[in-house]
């Protein structure tokens, strides 16, 4: 568990959004650059996936398979035992959902040294419609053994976890968000498996992780308004868990509120209540997809929609805490 200062408040988090795409590929440029082992993997996707200028500046070093998810991970797995590095990118429902046995057998289970990059998760293709949302790839991704996943929440984030995915030996996979996000961290180095403490706080915890972080910030502003203490962290780091950091959040607060641009089953939440009900139970709120498949609409329609808004959380914790909102 890392505590970090105070974040900023709402409306100055509100300010500028981004786009953490494009902190990813920046920063695998500057990788690719100093090391000729970094190769790029994609599934035409090269536009989505932000590897235009790394396919100018790299065109021997960018491998297209074109819609062959199977095939795109399995050659990254080549491309490992062979001594490179490969980022394996492609939008995530079809990454993790098309490749789960390959992600499972040639890369987890392996331990190759591949960096799966689900790129565009969540509800950012939202307007596409459920073939395109990918609000199941952590639960998918989190029953595997030996792979890291993490979920950066702003630019900054992204791209120290990029480099340290770069640096560590073993199959990580990277949930790349589309969604406009602002800055929540900047100055904070990424440490895997360990939660970032945003606010501390006594009365209940709110925990993000992606999108979702910038969430739970403005619905601790907006309870700070009330009188109530929020907790908040960014957990960063899905699987391993940073499980100090929940059995330290259950005893300092009177419950959990858990938020995931995800399905409630097995996600965040799930792997946060797996720990409070076995080490330490406390009341929680789940929020996140109740177990349905979204609708077709906008990111921002589908976070109102499923009540995943700071006002939203906000009303969650009171509820947990006892309190009319």
């Amino acid at each position: 568990m890392t505590t970090v200062p105070a974040s900023p408040p709402a409306d100055a988090v509100a300010t500028t959004l981004h786009d953490c795409r494009k902190a990813f590929a920046a920063t695998l440029l500057e990788l690719a650059a100093a090391d000729p082992r970094v190769v790029a993997v994609c599934n035409d996707s090269v536009g989505s996936s932000n590897l235009k200028e790394f396919a100018a500046l790299h065109p021997e070093r960018l491998v297209n398979v074109g819609i062959a998810e199977q095939a795109m991970v399995g050659v990254g797995a080549g491309l490992a035992g062979g001594g490179r590095i490969p980022f394996v990118c492609a939008a995530s429902p079809f990454l993790t959902g098309r490749a789960l046995e390959q992600i499972k057998a040639d890369v987890a289970y392996s331990r190759a040294n591949v960096k799966l990059c689900g790129m565009s998760p969540g509800f950012a293709y939202g307007q596409l419609g459920p073939t395109h949302h990918s609000i199941e790839d952590l639960a998918w991704l989190r029953a595997l053994a030996d792979l890291t996943v993490v979920v950066p929440a702003d630019p900054a984030e992204t791209a120290e976890a990029v480099r340290w995915a770069y640096a560590h030996e073993g199959p990580v996979f990277l949930r790349i968000g589309r969604t406009p996000v602002p800055s929540i961290s900047p100055h904070v180095p990424f440490e895997a498996g360990r939660a970032a403490v945003l606010r501390q706080g006594l009365d209940v915890t709110l925990v993000g992780t992606g999108t979702t972080v910038a969430v739970v910030v403005e619905a601790a502003e907006r309870l700070a308004a009330r009188g109530v203490s929020a907790h908040v962290l960014n957990m960063s780091t899905v699987s391993p868990l940073d499980e100090a950091a929940v059995r330290d959040a259950a005893e300092r607060t009177a419950g959990i509120v858990s938020v995931e641009e995800h399905t409630v089953r097995g996600g965040l939440g799930g792997a946060i209540a797996e720990t409070v009900v076995t080490h330490r139970p406390v009341p929680m709120r789940i929020l996140g997809v109740p177990g349905v498949f979204a609708p077709t609409g906008s990111a921002e329609f589908l976070f109102e929609h499923f009540r995943l808004t700071a006002a939203d959380v906000e009303r969650a914790a009171l509820d947990l805490l006892g309190r009319a909102p």
